[in-house]
């Protein structure tokens, strides 16, 4: 008997690719990536084998956070290019059979932005409630006691009105009113602009954050990340307004949506993704990327592999027939995942990359890989802090010194997680800049391009990318397929402290999936008759598991089928 599915959709067995524009390539040689620098390389990524290109933004934005603090949304940034250039994209990747998902970003927009110029401009003004302004308390402070991400604050106030608005992120990014309606048509209309033009959907920044609480009460939890959360995370009102989305513009459009939504739990996954709550199509969770730190508190941990296993069981099970999984080991948010998870010595970085891939794709949910993972690019070492262009990086430094860390421990922290280390350029060749610029990047390289690139990486037919590439083609292959994708997954020996090993099964077949997370040999015992090796990032062949041999950082993938 099968597993309860939910209706199947065209991206469920699909395969994101996320790019970062500023980072992958750079075709005008200015040092920043740029749309037609995206172009030029879509074989890769057709070559790779995603469907699905996730952009993150390319929005007119004065760039404090990147892009993400968009002044116009129906314009594109110059230093990426025009209109008409994400025009052929669209259209370029489409003749590749690839979708574009690009970025929505309405938690907040630009301080450069002419609705907050207007807002700002005075208390009488037609949109100064398009964003969130309050008096101060009686004593002269902040309306309340909660935090932002980026700094201490999450008020700042205006001399000229003698009124603080809210930012949960830079300052330069104040927080969008969605309690008004004009604020939500305005943004309907601008998603329209952009289904119009064939896009795949939308990844939603915090989108679980556009709910405030018309009260605006002080934060009473302070040991859970940034104080406040517990009223602007995950409330009724971003239900309500998401549903309100769906019906107004997503319902007329055959699209895939992903929420990031921090401080969610399965039970919130299953509110966002359930087809028929008519909200989204899966949600980022951030329980498992959060193990080895308190990211607001800037404290390194050492990184659990039982209680990695137990949440991944947890969202695997509960959303199994309820709701949808995403899944990944980095963003542009997250440093790279073989030198965080894996081990990324010259000597085991491709096996531990290919076993960190195996454990993620055989899962069931959409995978997502972030630009130079299927390259298996690691952290950059930085010296010093001005190193760091990342907002974060640079608060979560000062919050350290602060509190009596030294410079030493501080930087060991940001060069272990900041999350620049997604952003270094893409290495592409061996040429100076890593062939991604004929210039000196916005970013600095990492020293180590000229052995880890994708002309490598092509020239090796066992390198880490044809490994994801075989991945990929098995999530599409009518073999194995159905298994992966809609299986039911069964989480085994949950207290191994160093194998990651489940199962799926989905009617007649099953498969087994082990994983050593460790660079040494193990042996470990399963009760299971091998039918095929399915995958496995060494070349010995595997044909029981009653006694195996596992190597470090092995995976391997086994039909275990029963006639």
């Amino acid at each position: 008997m099968n597993p309860a599915i939910i209706q199947r959709q065209w991206w469920h067995n699909a395969v994101v690719y996320q790019i970062y524009p500023r980072s992958f390539n750079d075709s005008n040689g200015d040092g920043i990536g740029d749309i037609p620098g995206i172009i030029a390389k879509l074989d890769h990524i057709k070559q790779l084998g995603a469907k699905i290109i996730w952009l993150s933004p390319v929005f007119q934005s004065p760039m404090d956070d990147n892009g993400y603090d968009i002044s116009d949304y129906c314009a594109i940034a110059p230093e990426f290019g025009t209109m008409a250039d994400m025009d052929r994209l669209i259209a370029q990747a489409a003749q590749r059979g690839i979708k574009i998902v690009m970025d929505l970003v309405v938690n907040h927009t630009s301080d450069q932005h002419p609705w907050f110029i207007e807002s700002k401009s005075s208390i009488d003004n037609p949109k100064r409630d398009w964003y969130i302004w309050k008096d101060a308390k009686a004593d002269g402070s902040e309306p309340n006691n909660w935090e932002s991400f980026f700094t201490p604050k999450a008020w700042e106030f205006d001399v000229s009105s003698e009124q603080y608005y809210l930012h949960l992120f830079s300052e330069k990014q104040p927080d969008l009113n969605w309690a008004n309606p004009e604020v939500r048509d305005a943004i309907y209309q601008m998603m329209h602009f952009w289904l119009k033009k064939g896009l795949g959907g939308f990844r939603m920044d915090v989108i679980n954050m556009i709910g405030k609480p018309a009260d605006y009460p002080d934060a009473s939890i302070f040991d859970q990340g940034v104080a406040g959360w517990e009223h602007w995370a995950n409330n009724g009102l971003c239900h309500q307004y998401l549903r309100e989305m769906h019906d107004q513009v997503l319902q007329h459009y055959d699209v895939l949506t992903v929420g990031e939504t921090p401080f969610t739990t399965p039970l919130d996954g299953q509110f966002y993704s359930n087809p028929a709550r008519n909200e989204l199509s899966m949600i980022f969770h951030f329980e498992h990327v959060s193990i080895d730190r308190e990211e607001h508190n800037a404290v390194k941990k050492d990184f659990n592999l039982v209680e990695y296993k137990a949440i991944m069981n947890k969202w695997q099970t509960q959303l199994q027939g309820k709701g949808w999984n995403s899944l990944y080991w980095s963003n542009h948010d997250q440093p790279r995942p073989v030198s965080r998870y894996g081990d990324d010595s010259d000597a085991l970085r491709n096996r531990s990359a290919k076993m960190l891939g195996t454990v993620l794709h055989m899962m069931s949910g959409t995978p997502y890989v972030y630009q130079g993972e299927e390259l298996a690019m690691t952290n950059k070492t930085f010296h010093a802090i001005d190193e760091f262009n990342d907002l974060m990086a640079k608060f979560h430094y000062q919050k350290m010194i602060a509190r009596g860390i030294s410079e030493t421990q501080a930087m060991d922290y940001l060069n272990t997680f900041s999350r620049d280390h997604a952003r270094v350029p893409m290495q592409w060749n061996a040429e100076q800049y890593a062939g991604f610029s004929t210039t000196e990047p916005w970013l600095a390289v990492n020293p180590n391009y000229p052995n880890i690139n994708a002309e490598v990486s092509y020239a090796d037919p066992d390198s880490v990318f044809y490994h994801y590439q075989n991945l990929i083609k098995l999530r599409e292959s009518e073999a194995y397929g159905d298994v992966l994708v809609y299986g039911q997954f069964e989480l085994i020996d949950p207290e191994d402290a160093e194998v990651f090993a489940y199962s799926r099964t989905f009617g007649n077949k099953k498969i087994l999936v082990i994983a050593n997370f460790t660079g040494a040999a193990l042996t470990r015992h399963y009760q299971a008759a091998v039918q095929q090796q399915v995958v496995n990032n060494y070349s010995d062949q595997v044909e029981q598991v009653q006694s195996v041999l596992l190597q470090p950082y092995q995976a391997l993938v086994l039909d275990i089928s029963s006639d």
